[in-house]
């Protein structure tokens, strides 16, 4: 037995053709099975789901009041895709900034809805800065101005539109709250508000 178990170590570590063939082999597989997993469970971080499991009291009961998740033409909006850029680079980047909110939540700091709602106003300011400086993508991956008929708006949204158009807005500019209830900003003086 002894034999054997020499033998096998002396063939496993000498460099023939057959063990480095073996070697590639087995490290291809175990790199498209890790990868395969790895994908496989940041694929479910953006679910619906994976969501709902921290956000259950506090932004999903407002969003599933929102156009976004039920409206006429049956067309929804998941958590992914407003708040998860499609683009691989800008994708991973948002997944790993990400990483600090599920850290919040883990470590208490918004675990409960009255936490949540003392930090509602830097988490929103910070999301509308980020869908800011990226010209609102996730929102343009299914509204896009050259796509829109003005005719078939409302006089009002048909007016805004084009009014966004000639001074460069972007979504966010003007639709803050689409699929979330707004921040309490009552006690900030309305000179030192935000530009909305």
């Amino acid at each position: 037995m002894l034999k054997l178990i020499k033998g096998f170590w002396r063939w496993f570590r000498t460099p023939s053709r057959i063990a480095i063939g073996t070697l590639i082999s087995l490290a291809f597989l175990a790199g498209i099975l890790f990868w395969g997993g790895f994908n496989t469970a940041l694929e479910y971080t953006n679910t619906e789901e994976f969501c709902s499991s921290c956000h259950m009291n506090d932004v999903v009961p407002e969003y599933r009041h929102s156009v976004h998740y039920m409206n006429r033409s049956g067309v929804k909006a998941t958590c992914a895709d407003c708040h998860l850029p499609h683009e691989f680079i800008p994708k991973w980047t948002r997944k790993i900034k990400a990483a600090r909110e599920v850290y919040a939540h883990v470590m208490g700091k918004v675990d409960t809805k009255e936490k949540f709602e003392a930090a509602r106003l830097e988490m929103a300011e910070r999301e509308w800065v980020r869908m800011k400086a990226n010209d609102s993508q996730e929102c343009r991956n299914c509204h896009n101005f050259e796509a829109m008929d003005f005719t078939q708006q409302k006089t009002v949204a048909d007016k805004m539109h084009n009014l966004a158009i000639q001074e460069g807005k972007t979504c966010i500019d003007c639709h803050k709250g689409i699929a979330h209830q707004l921040p309490d900003m009552s006690h900030i003086p309305s000179g030192f508000k935000k530009e909305e």
